[in-house]
């Protein structure tokens, strides 16, 4: 079956990319829970990934609350730093300080991968563990969850989750994974791989920055997914590219 084409939305700023997605952000949870009575979510970490949670604090808080029961909401995570549970690396402590104990999503809903110091020796033992996280939450027949929306960012060169070019996670086939000696600190982490990533439902690759344009425009593309592995994720029903105009700065110029 052919893919559609990847929705490319470009912002001015990584300001307004932020406010952008996080509208549409709530207005997907909104409908998800109003089609299965629930939504789930993978949320991603960097700078621009925790102001997209910021502004769906402000819009959760705000006077209409954005139509959405944060007490139906399931987070998940793309991937992770196996560093200790305290450590500003985190992914899980930066959203949860912008938005998840802002709005008070239930504990049980929140399905943060292992930190270091969790009760696992090993990335593997973590990523084990979560693979059994992900098959306990999934329907009756289905390895997975369903994912309604799974955020993604990249790197300059190309790697999305922790997935980096030529590397073993590249090529691997498991749903979750641990990842060791990734080229950006800190090496030794858990991810999500491309058989989990491409079961959502939607993925957004939220970018901002020139220095990532060339790996946007090689993606955006179609390039090899083990040479870039931004160019291997996509959604079941949708794949988004939402970005600032700096992050758009080599893709070509459609015509007038």
């Amino acid at each position: 079956m052919t893919r559609p084409a990847p929705d490319v939305v470009v912002e001015p700023d990584a300001d307004s990319l932020a406010r952008t997605v996080a509208a549409e952000l709530v207005a997907q949870l909104a409908a998800a829970q109003a089609a299965h009575g629930s939504a789930s979510v993978v949320l991603t970490g960097g700078g621009v990934g925790t102001a997209v949670l910021e502004q769906v604090a402000a819009l959760a808080t705000g006077s209409d609350g954005a139509g959405v029961d944060w007490t139906a909401v399931d987070v998940w995570w793309g991937d992770e730093r196996f560093v200790p549970a305290d450590s500003d690396d985190r992914n899980e402590k930066a959203a949860r300080r912008a938005l998840l104990d802002v709005v008070g999503v239930p504990a049980a809903r929140v399905h943060p991968m292992p930190p270091s110091d969790g009760g696992f020796a090993t990335p593997e033992e973590a990523a084990a563990w979560y693979a059994d996280q992900l098959g306990a939450a999934a329907a009756p027949g289905s390895d997975l969850p369903r994912f309604d929306v799974l955020l993604l960012g990249i790197g300059a060169e190309g790697h999305t989750a922790s997935i980096f070019p030529a590397s073993p996670a590249a090529h691997d086939e498991r749903p979750v994974f641990s990842v060791r000696n990734c080229p950006k600190p800190p090496p030794t982490r858990v991810s999500l791989g491309f058989p989990a990533i491409n079961t959502a439902e939607e993925v957004w690759l939220v970018v901002a920055g020139a220095e990532k344009a060339p790996a946007v425009a090689r993606a955006v593309a179609g390039a090899d997914p083990v040479e870039l592995p931004a160019a291997g994720v996509h959604g079941r029903r949708a794949t988004r590219w939402l970005l600032d105009a700096a992050g758009a700065g080599r893709l070509p110029v459609p015509p007038p």
